[in-house]
């Protein structure tokens, strides 16, 4: 598996990657990461982190430095079967030259919606947002085979005119471990008492996440219930926007801001809520949504990508994505005002995402893993020489650079994949 983010930076992709690699090691395969380095980060037999440049534009990201001949030579020893790309640049190239070369089928799992995240690039523009968008979908068209991680982002990638085959699969969730968190422990240790109204948030605080528009929601149905807390767990730099929009409209004692929180720490928090709140629309799954579903926690979030694919009115609240503040708190309240029927809904929430498991959807992918590599066998390519190697390198190589120049093409001229959006 290749990917740009990795423990212990914490994201949807980072998480996504160790979830899967932990349980396909547990069932008795070989499993392998590249990464780049990360402050913090502990060694491991099991993963290869190259160099990087760290907090990349004042960021909590890695970006990598160029190191072919390690990543090389670590693949040689390892003698993978497939290979698994989790970002389409950087990492993602050498995830496209290690298996063009050694002509090996290469999944790519299409976790981000990548124009949302174009702010951390100096420049930034609507140009640039094209170009990522066109810089993905012609990734996407040099792999054997694309993972999207809702139906949601699948249809997106058929308008983009990705041709290459597409399988819908979110990344499963652990049910039995989120249901069984201790909230009353977890209220403990942050002073809240043991009957207040808690509403809950779990993500990386950064801007595309919409988060100043749910502080200022919450905030306004925290200033009509002054015994209710908002429980917010995660960190970035969107943490000081929301302190401050909570003191402009309530009591600051009603935040808990808990910073980030991993492991059985995590599943208290969620169990801790009584109401987990959403209003990102930059999403490609509801992965925090399925978890505090999975710990009986309902859920009010906005319509949007990957939400629609998790959430539904009888497990919680949806409202449209283009709702105001007003409409949020009105539906907090509306939800929560009978904390039986709230509890019941938890319920609901718990069974709705049974799909979502760890044990379903790990079954799929290595179904899918399986099946490439038996169709890769077959090939007469399937254990090359050097020649062959050296033609793979060249053809990647050439590939890279229609795929480079096309999406810097983008940047002038609209291209159907630029003008597929989701609604």
């Amino acid at each position: 598996m290749f990917t740009n983010t990795y423990l212990p930076h914490v994201g949807g992709v980072a998480r996504s990657v160790s979830t899967y690699e932990e349980e396909f090691r547990r069932r008795g395969h070989e499993v392998r990461v590249i990464a780049p380095e990360f402050d913090g980060a502990e060694d491991s037999e099991h993963v290869l982190r190259v160099p990087a440049i760290q907090n990349f534009n004042g960021s909590d990201f890695s970006v990598q430095l160029p190191q072919p001949g390690l990543i090389a030579e670590y693949l040689d020893q390892f003698q993978p079967q497939l290979i698994h790309s989790h970002h389409p640049f950087l990492l993602g190239d050498s995830a496209l030259r290690a298996a063009w070369t050694r002509r090996l089928p290469l999944i790519f799992t299409h976790h981000t919606l990548y124009e949302q995240y174009t702010h951390y690039v100096p420049l930034d523009s609507d140009a640039l947002q094209r170009v990522a968008i066109q810089m993905a979908t012609e990734y996407c068209n040099l792999c054997t085979h694309v993972i999207a991680p809702s139906e949601s982002i699948a249809e997106l990638l058929v308008q983009r005119q990705v041709a290459r085959p597409i399988s819908a699969i979110p990344t499963g969730i652990d049910l039995d471990r989120f249901g069984d968190g201790d909230g009353r422990r977890f209220r403990e240790r942050h002073n809240i008492p043991p009957d207040a109204l808690v509403i809950g948030h779990v993500g990386r605080l950064a801007s595309e996440k919409n988060l100043a528009f749910l502080a200022r929601a919450v905030g306004q149905f925290l200033a009509e219930h002054p015994d209710a807390y908002w429980l917010v767990v995660g960190t970035g730099e969107a943490a000081e926007a929301i302190e401050t929009a909570i003191a402009d409209l309530a009591d600051s004692k009603q935040l808990i801001m808990a910073g980030s929180r991993t492991g059985q720490d995590l599943v208290d928090a969620y169990t801790a809520m009584d109401l987990f709140v959403f209003s990102s629309q930059s999403e490609t799954q509801g992965m925090v949504l399925a978890e505090a579903m999975a710990a009986r926690t309902p859920v009010v979030a906005l319509d949007g990508p990957g939400v629609r694919d998790v959430l539904n009115d009888v497990s919680g609240r949806m409202l449209p994505g283009n709702a105001n503040e007003v409409t949020f708190a009105e539906a907090i309240q509306e939800i929560t005002h009978d904390r039986a029927a709230l509890a019941r809904r938890g319920e609901i929430a718990r069974q709705s995402v049974r799909t979502f498991g760890l044990d379903v959807c790990a079954d799929r992918i290595l179904e899918l893993y399986e099946q490439l590599v038996a169709e890769h066998s077959q090939r007469e390519d399937a254990d090359p020489g050097p020649w062959d190697r050296l033609l793979g390198r060249l053809e990647i190589e050439w590939n890279l650079l229609i795929e480079k120049t096309s999406a810097l093409a983008a940047a002038v001229v609209d291209t159907e994949a630029t003008r597929s959006h989701l609604d």
